[in-house]
């Protein structure tokens, strides 16, 4: 790692802007919300109340620093309701049912969600004149998954075996039908959708992921069971597809705006494409003294894909984006946020932030403290 990075520069895309985040409540969108306000933007969020137990939103305090609404997307009077009142000038859609498992117990829900609440939200936006820019954060799972070697590119096709890939194929299709039904016109809102890699990071407690369940493997002093050690996914710090979304809405906002609202990958680079028993492992390295034994091949469970890599090409040409951190680096930082969490620190909003800063302000990275398990 280099001791300075080139820092990453919104101009002032976000300052003063009024932004509305749906899922502010969930993992990456907590993130993004904290991100947003050190950009200097006013941020609404609607979303579902967080899950019980810990989570980015209650461990930083967001709630506390945006205008925190409480809403559903599957319904349009909740959703209607909920921004009542809210005049953005940028849209970052990113409320959704986020996991392939819970999909096969819940599969309509997970079509309610993904597909009937991007409608919805989108059915909304057609009414606020104040409407600049959308951002709909979709996934990689949109892609037809044919366990090609080789990553896919926006112009690949959609599709999904599972219910939760499915959906976010459809939810792509949806968005699209609405930049050209209804944003296509002059003066109209611009739209783009983002599908980024498998993301990690501190303030993650999702249940069936692979690091939320290795820290809390940690803390129970059990075993974590692998179920597809050899599985290759992209790979990335939640900050890496959050400076890509940031990137994409600021295009928008600006100058040629048009240019930009079409489909997006943000993934990390081919090295960091790592199957899922390296990126187990390397966690546990970073951990130290007190990391829980990997049982490989364990679980079960139904199908989910063994290889799927994505191109983000486009966004290094077009947008300039691309990924700042090395494996080794997201997953110090990852490390570094749940030591925190773990040794009962209280000002996890400025460890956070702090992170940010260093990820954008070209900063070195500092090193986790290793200290509870010593």
């Amino acid at each position: 790692m280099s001791d300075r990075r080139e820092s990453v520069d919104f101009g002032n895309a976000f300052a003063g802007r009024r932004v509305l985040v749906t899922g502010h409540t969930g993992f990456k969108g907590g993130w993004l919300s904290l991100w947003l306000q050190r950009l200097g933007a006013h941020v609404t969020g609607v979303a579902l109340p967080p899950p019980p137990g810990p989570s980015i939103f209650e461990s930083t305090g967001v709630a506390q620093s945006v205008d925190h609404r409480i809403g559903d997307i599957r319904s349009p009077d909740s959703f209607a309701s909920a921004v009542k009142g809210v005049e953005p000038e940028l849209l970052i859609h990113m409320a959704a049912q986020s996991l392939v498992r819970p999909s096969y117990e819940e599969p309509v829900d997970t079509f309610l969600t993904n597909v009937t609440g991007t409608a919805v939200v989108l059915d909304a936006a057609r009414r606020m004149p104040s409407l600049k820019a959308i951002v709909v954060v979709t996934s990689d799972k949109c892609y037809e998954n044919h366990e090609w070697p080789w990553p896919y590119r926006e112009t690949d096709a959609l599709g999904g075996a599972d219910p939760y890939s499915a959906s976010k194929g459809c939810t792509e299709i949806v968005a699209n039908s609405f930049r050209r039904s209804y944003f296509n016109a002059p003066g109209a809102p611009l739209l783009a959708t983002a599908r980024a890699g498998n993301v990690f990071g501190g303030g993650d407690w999702a249940v069936d992921r692979l690091v939320p369940d290795i820290v809390r493997a940690i803390m129970a002093g059990t075993p974590v069971d692998i179920r597809n050690p050899g599985s290759v996914r992209p790979w990335q710090h939640v900050l890496e597809p959050l400076s890509g979304y940031l990137t994409l809405a600021a295009r928008l906002l600006g100058d040629n705006g048009a240019s930009f609202a079409d489909a997006w990958n943000f993934g990390p680079e081919p090295q960091a494409f790592l199957n899922v028993e390296t990126l187990a492992r390397t966690l546990c390295d970073a951990w130290g003294a007190g990391a829980p034994p990997l049982r490989l091949g364990v679980g079960g469970g139904p199908h989910e894909a063994g290889m799927l890599t994505l191109d983000s090409s486009k966004a290094h040409a077009a947008l300039g984006w691309r990924p700042r951190l090395s494996s080794d680096e997201a997953i110090r930082l990852t490390a570094q946020w749940y030591r925190a969490h773990a040794n009962g620190d209280t000002n996890l909003r400025a460890l956070s932030l702090a992170q940010i800063d260093a990820y954008s302000g070209g900063a070195p990275l500092a090193e986790p403290e290793l200290k509870i398990c010593a």
